[in-house]
């Protein structure tokens, strides 16, 4: 299964990387396939890409969604 989960970018870095937050947790990842992108943009990335820029409210509705299934299948154990 392949899953590009929503990131907000907290640093550019040189040589077209960046520093994401991905729910708290801190990530370098390669911006090269995006043009134009900021501190505080939201991106889908996928194995240390970011795919595509997207909306806030798309990225933390996501963010909810992905959470509540981690906690569903934590409830099935």
């Amino acid at each position: 299964m392949c899953l590009s989960v929503p990131a907000k970018i907290s640093k550019i870095l040189p040589d077209d990387m960046a520093i994401v937050s991905i729910d708290g947790v801190s990530l370098e990842i390669s911006i090269a396939l995006i043009e134009e992108l900021d501190v505080g943009d939201s991106v889908l990335v996928h194995v240390g890409y970011a795919l595509s820029k997207i909306n806030p409210t798309e990225a933390k509705r996501t963010l909810e969604l992905l959470q509540e299934l981690g906690s569903a299948g934590q409830e099935l154990r």
